[in-house]
C-alpha cells in the first residue's frame, strides 16, 4: 500500500479514527521499540497505521450494524403492539338488547305461545275434534276463543314486525360505527374485531328476519286452524238443524193481524 492510498484512506475514515482511537493506540504501544524511536525520534508506521485504520472502519461498520438492528427490532415491537391493541368501541351490549327486545315480544305472545308444548295443548283444547255433543252455546264460545286466538297471532305478527322495523335504525347507526372502525383500525387485532362484530350484527338481524316470518307463520297457521275448525262446526250445527226431531221443528205462523 503507497503512502498516497493510506493518506487517502486516512481522510474518509477521520471519524472512524476519531472513535477508535484507544482500538489504533494499542497495536502502535503493543510494537517493539526499535519500530518506534531510533536515535531519540519517532518513526512512523504507514501499514501499521493504515491497519488500524481498517480495525477502526471495521468497528464503526459492527455498531452500526448493531445500531440499526435494534431499530429494526424497536419497531418490530411496535407493530406486534399495534396489531395486539384491541378495538376501542363494543356493539355487544346494542346487539344484545336488540335481541331481547325481539325474544321479548315473542314471549309476549297471546293465547298460543312458541312453545311445543303449549301448542298441543291448545290446539287439542280448541282445535281437535270437536265435541258433538256440545251444546250450541259451547259451540258458540269455543268458536269465539278460536277468532281470538287468531286476531292475537296477527296481533302479535305485528307486533314482532314493529320491533324488528325499530331495531333497524340502530342497526344503521351501529354498522356505521363498525365501518368506522375497521377503516380507522391500526393493526389486525382492531380490524379482526370490528369485522367480528359486524358479523354479530348481521346475525342480530338475521334474528329479526326469523322472529318476524315465525309470527306470520304463526297467525296464518291459526288463522287456517280457524278456517278448519269452523268448517266443521259449521257441519255439526247443520247436522243438528236437519235431525229430525231436534232440528227444525215447523209452527204456524201469523204474519198479519186479521181481527175479521
Amino acid at each position: 500500500m503507497t503512502r498516497t492510498r493510506v493518506f487517502r484512506f486516512a481522510s474518509a475514515s477521520a471519524l472512524a479514527l476519531a472513535l477508535a482511537a484507544p482500538v489504533a493506540l494499542s497495536p502502535i504501544l503493543a510494537s517493539p521499540a526499535h519500530a518506534l524511536f531510533g536515535l531519540g525520534r519517532i518513526v512512523y508506521d504507514p501499514t501499521n497505521h493504515a491497519e488500524n485504520l481498517l480495525t477502526a472502519a471495521r468497528t464503526l461498520e459492527q455498531i452500526n450494524n448493531q445500531i440499526q438492528q435494534l431499530q429494526n427490532e424497536a419497531q418490530m415491537l411496535i407493530n406486534q403492539a399495534r396489531n395486539l391493541a384491541s378495538l376501542p368501541h363494543s356493539s355487544l351490549q346494542q346487539l344484545q338488547q336488540n335481541v331481547q327486545r325481539t325474544q321479548q315480544l315473542l314471549g309476549e305472545a297471546q293465547n298460543i305461545a312458541f312453545d311445543v308444548q303449549e301448542i298441543d295443548r291448545m290446539f287439542q283444547q280448541d282445535y281437535a275434534n270437536l265435541d258433538l255433543s256440545a251444546t250450541d252455546t259451547q259451540l258458540i264460545a269455543d268458536a269465539r276463543s278460536r277468532w281470538e286466538n287468531t286476531v292475537g297471532g296477527l296481533q302479535d305478527a305485528m307486533r314482532v314486525q314493529a320491533g324488528a322495523v325499530g331495531n333497524i335504525d340502530t342497526n344503521r347507526a351501529e354498522m356505521s360505527t363498525l365501518v368506522g372502525q375497521s377503516q380507522g383500525a391500526t393493526g389486525a387485532l382492531q380490524a379482526t374485531q370490528a369485522g367480528n362484530q359486524l358479523l354479530a350484527l348481521q346475525s342480530q338481524q338475521l334474528s329479526d328476519l326469523i322472529a318476524v316470518m315465525s309470527a306470520n307463520g304463526r297467525s296464518e297457521a291459526l288463522i287456517e286452524a280457524e278456517r278448519a275448525t269452523a268448517a266443521e262446526q259449521g257441519r255439526i250445527q247443520r247436522e243438528r238443524f236437519l235431525t229430525p226431531g231436534s232440528g227444525y221443528q215447523p209452527g204456524n205462523a201469523q204474519m198479519f193481524n186479521n181481527d175479521n
